[in-house]
């Protein structure tokens, strides 16, 4: 997955960085993908992904889909996206 999701490097260095590439299948994945990434990773892994994710790295909408999907938050308690602290 790493060549379809993180197109503009190469596999080889993109795989060096593999929470990257999970990440990216999660915000723009296909739902084929979402489902083996799922079932390849847990939800347990996933779940750490999304509680260190970074500014960026998630639009709004999977933002919420996987705050819902993997019990990270209650109908209308998602929290706000991460964003960039200049210090």
């Amino acid at each position: 997955m790493a060549a379809k999701y993180i197109w503009w490097e190469t596999p080889d260095h993109a795989v060096s960085r593999p929470a990257r590439v999970v990440t990216q299948v999660m915000n723009i994945g296909d739902f084929e993908d979402v489902q083996r990434l799922v079932a390849c990773m847990g939800e347990s892994s996933l779940r750490d992904i999304v509680q260190a994710a970074e500014a960026g790295q998630f639009n709004a909408r999977s933002w919420t889909y996987w705050h819902y999907r993997l019990g990270l938050a209650e109908p209308g308690g998602v929290p706000s996206l991460p964003v960039r602290k200049i210090q």
